[in-house]
């Protein structure tokens, strides 16, 4: 049995292999203490694990376990779930959206961060939960996938209004910028709920198409667990990328990317 963890800032997800077969499962960060104590009785023969929090997990096993840098467990993860879909690509972004977002630049086999924003999934929580009180994150987007944006989110087909503008007047000009005034306090919460799931899809999509033409690719492969179960989001990172001239691509248990690579360094 061959383990590998990514232990990040909201959920511990992990990857193993057993009986030849690949297993996935993840875990609140809360739950750290139980992670240990699953892995402590195991029958592992290899653990690896990455992420932000995994000083603290290694810190609460009873086994020799290695340690790799995120980036690069991530890196060697969407490489591996790549191979699984038939997919060979040389150049690509990868885009990893979880509690923040973190880009990266594929090329000949070499990653290297170019950049990120703190816009993310702790964004689409927590602006979720100040302006409307929802707080489970299948309850958010349950509520968003009903909702419409029209009335909330400002496009550029209204600010030339009678005009062809100079670019796609489907573009947002302004998230959350329409006249708000005259409808403040009529607003239900599935039309704010999706209002957030777009402001911070549009986010991160733009940034990474900007990050595509810098790294001189046209591929874009989002991972992360904000996607998990959230077409909104999906479709929101979709419809911008290639508004953008991006081609987007999401992986299959992609999420699990960080636990995967740290998996496959101890198969090499």
């Amino acid at each position: 049995m061959i383990v590998g963890i990514d232990a990040g800032g909201t959920l511990i997800k992990v990857a193993y292999t057993e009986l030849g077969e690949l297993h996935f499962t993840k875990f609140p960060i809360a739950e750290m203490e139980r992670v240990a104590s699953w892995v402590n009785e195991k029958n592992a023969s290899k653990v690896c694990v990455t992420g932000g929090k995994a000083g603290v997990l290694l810190s609460l096993l009873h086994k020799e376990a290695k340690e790799i840098v995120e980036f690069e467990a991530t890196h060697l993860g969407v490489r591996y779930l790549l191979s699984q879909m038939g997919r060979t690509e040389d150049s690509y972004l990868v885009t990893n959206v979880g509690t923040g977002t973190s880009i990266h630049c594929i090329e000949n086999n070499v990653q290297e961060r170019i950049g990120g924003t703190g816009v993310g999934g702790g964004t689409l929580l927590g602006l979720s939960h100040l302006l409307t009180g929802v707080t489970d994150y299948e309850e958010i987007v349950r509520m968003a996938s009903a909702g419409s944006r029209d009335r909330i989110d400002l496009k550029v087909k209204h600010i030339y209004e009678g005009k062809e503008p100079p670019i796609s007047g489907e573009l947002t000009a302004s998230n959350f910028g329409n006249n708000l005034f005259d409808v403040a306090g009529k607003l239900s919460k599935e039309e704010l709920l999706a209002t957030v799931v777009g402001l911070v899809g549009e986010t991160v999509s733009t940034v990474s198409v900007h990050a595509a033409k810098q790294c001189g690719c046209s591929t874009i492969i989002y991972i992360g667990s904000s996607f998990v179960h959230n077409p909104l989001l999906q479709e929101v990172v979709t419809s911008y990328t290639v508004l953008r001239g991006a081609s987007p691509l999401f992986l299959e248990n992609g999420e699990f990317s960080g636990a995967v690579g740290a998996m496959s360094l101890l198969s090499e």
